[in-house]
């Protein structure tokens, strides 16, 4: 990421939420198939064509998601742990959240906030 004056893009992570069905059984009640995924590129959500997902599932990975986007330290838990229990309690399925490619934005395309400026008129980081 380049933080020259008048640059003012960033970078987020593209990511993947997978069903992840159970190795040897166990009753699946989220409605889930093998392989149903959906995509999360900036903010925008892509499911295939023809495929739904649980509303109850996407609220469950919903708050990690902005983390999940952002890159993280190698040590942080956010880093490694990709894994979300099914918000069933009694539904063995899990969703996988995986990094993709990552994708720059203009901070001036995403939002009406102005960067904030320092004495010498550069943007900061703030």
């Amino acid at each position: 990421m380049s933080n020259e004056a008048g640059d003012d893009s960033f970078e987020l992570y593209d990511l993947r939420v997978e069903a992840v069905m159970p190795e040897g059984g166990g009753k699946v009640y989220c409605g889930a198939k093998p392989g149903d995924h959906f995509e999360l590129r900036g903010e925008m959500l892509y499911l295939p064509p023809g495929q739904g997902f649980s509303i109850y599932s996407i609220a469950a990975v919903l708050p990690l998601l902005a983390a999940k986007q952002r890159p993280s330290h190698p040590n942080d838990w956010m880093t490694s742990d990709a894994d979300v229990a099914c918000p069933d309690p009694n539904c063995a399925s899990r969703l996988r959240i995986t990094r993709l490619g990552r994708r720059r934005f203009s901070h001036a395309a995403t939002t009406a906030v102005p960067l904030p400026n320092d004495a010498d008129g550069s943007a900061t980081g703030g």
